[in-house]
């Protein structure tokens, strides 16, 4: 156990602050103060000794200075079970600091700012407050640190509990937390900085070393199957994307709920017109763009009942009335997320007490990097935010699409960029008909997306991600229905394939652009 008789408290976030140190204060501790703190704790009739008075050497600097000092880091540092230690404190007057309770200067927050200043910014690089933090971790059998405002209520049960004490099990937990808390801290800076800076070689657009902090915002109750373990993180300082929802009502989200997620917002943030996603198994299973959200989701939902059963649906506008209404006939759905709800709307889905409600407000983009973890490693790559532009395309064949067919095509085209490879997506209009994905042939995507389609496809459109290579697949197209096609081209087969459209008076062209998605 750990007595508590002297407590150095400097604070950014105050938060909780005033009913600890009233508890410290009812053990009779002993506490030292930097000056915002100080002042802080005084308002709330807190006794305490500022910290120029303790050290007895001013603070400098605009503030820059006043922690770093022997009278701080020795009374941090010092072993109680080390006489030595302890007779060179008594030598040079320097007491004994048993709690440490700081949080550093808000760099995260000041960056976040639009535009940011970088001098403001270098000067929320906290530099006493990491200091003191990893000398009273390293000492956290005779010293107790709490980096964590959330950490106070179970300090003051403690000390309740024990007389003004604290365990070692617990200061060790509070010690181990901290270097988490300042190696976060330090990756910002380095994140921010190297990025402002553009410390990157020139030949190089990624960095040597990658330093990565998230923090956790919740458990689940499993991962993709239930005997593996999951939770959610937050990437650290990230303000946007699916991490901003609001469940407004429905039961926890699990691992796949939140996978399925992200992949209808990405799909659905194509899209201008109001759009609706239905994604199942991370794959869409049917999507339309149209000028009514309603009209939308009943052609996103017509697309593929059978699949859609279970599903989540994404919608890029604010749910309403007639839109819920639809999605309560259309039968059972895991989630429906949406860039608000009508509350009409969402009064209506009182009764399906289990369908996951969620409001998305923000759908920006939080960083232009893509992660997959390999054994041992990673993969690191930008984000496939590569769009078409029209006047980049290419007629390949003596038949030329219509202005509808290519509206159609660049729909499609859209839709297939979110479809697992191999992936084959039909579409009539902004709707789609049949979508084949994850195939190891691209015909046998080609033959799914037919089979889904029933016989909605005739006259359809068709996109690939990827290019054809051979034209077993354009044989198949035709018996599809679709009278074009969108690809990227690049295939030593590319003259074959061209012929094989021109015998069967299809339209094609070409972007340029390749679509996988692993």
């Amino acid at each position: 156990m750990i007595k508590i008789k002297r407590a150095l408290i400097s604070l950014s976030d105050k938060t909780g602050i005033v009913e600890l140190a009233e508890e410290l204060r009812n053990f009779g501790v002993e506490i030292i103060s930097t000056g915002g703190t100080a002042k802080f704790l005084r308002e709330n009739n807190i006794a305490v000794t500022e910290i120029s008075a303790y050290t007895g050497f001013p603070e400098m600097l605009d503030g820059r200075v006043k922690t770093l000092h022997p009278a701080i880091h020795a009374g941090l540092l010092a072993r109680r079970d080390n006489p030595l230690h302890l007779q060179k404190l008594i030598e040079h007057n320097i007491g004994l600091i048993d709690l440490l309770v700081v949080n550093l200067y808000p760099f995260e927050k000041i960056i976040r700012k639009s535009p940011v200043d970088i001098a403001e910014a270098i000067e929320n690089i906290d530099i006493g407050g990491p200091a003191m933090l990893r000398s009273a971790a390293k000492n956290y059998q005779s010293v107790a640190v709490i980096c964590n405002p959330r950490r106070y209520s179970g300090v003051i049960a403690q000390l309740k509990k024990n007389n003004g004490c604290l365990s070692e099990d617990l200061t060790r937990q509070l010690g181990i937390e901290v270097y988490g808390y300042t190696s976060k801290y330090d990756a910002a800076i380095y994140n921010y900085l190297s990025g402002h800076f553009k410390t990157n070689p020139p030949a190089e657009d990624f960095p040597q070393e990658l330093v990565l902090a998230f923090e956790k915002i919740q458990g689940l109750r499993y991962g993709e199957n239930p005997h593996q373990k999951a939770a959610f993180y937050k990437e650290r300082g990230a303000c946007a994307g699916l991490i901003n929802f609001k469940q407004l009502q429905g039961k926890e989200l699990s691992f796949n709920n939140i996978l399925d997620l992200n992949s209808a917002v990405e799909l659905a943030k194509e899209f201008q017109n109001p759009a609706a996603v239905m994604v199942k198994h991370n794959n869409p299973c049917g999507v339309a763009e149209d000028q009514e959200l309603s009209k939308a989701y009943l052609n996103a939902w017509k697309a593929d009942k059978l699949s859609a059963f279970g599903g989540i649906v994404a919608l890029n506008r604010k749910m309403d009335p007639k839109t819920a209404k639809l999605i309560i006939k259309s039968g059972f759905l895991e989630c429906i997320i949406a860039a608000g709800f009508d509350q009409e709307a969402q009064d209506l889905f009182k009764e399906k007490k289990n369908l996951r409600l969620l409001q998305l407000n923000d759908w920006g983009v939080v960083s232009d990097l893509q992660m997959k973890r390999v054994s041992g490693g990673m993969l690191l790559e930008t984000n496939d935010s590569l769009t078409l532009d029209i006047n980049n395309l290419k007629v390949v064949t003596k038949k030329k699409p219509s202005q509808a067919q290519m509206q159609s095509l660049i729909f499609a085209w859209k839709v297939a960029k979110h479809v697992k490879s191999n992936a084959i997506v039909l579409a009539a209009g902004t709707k789609t008909v049949g979508i084949g994905a994850g195939q190891m042939s691209r015909v046998d995507s080609v033959i799914i997306a037919k089979t889904k389609s029933s016989q909605l496809s005739r006259g359809c459109c068709l996109a690939s991600d990827a290019f054809f290579p051979k034209a077993d697949a354009i044989s198949w197209a035709r018996k599809a229905g679709a009278k074009a096609i969108i690809q990227p081209g690049g295939s030593i087969a590319d003259q074959e394939i061209i012929a094989a459209c021109d015998k069967y008076k299809l339209a094609m062209v070409f972007t340029g652009i390749r679509h996988f998605k692993h």
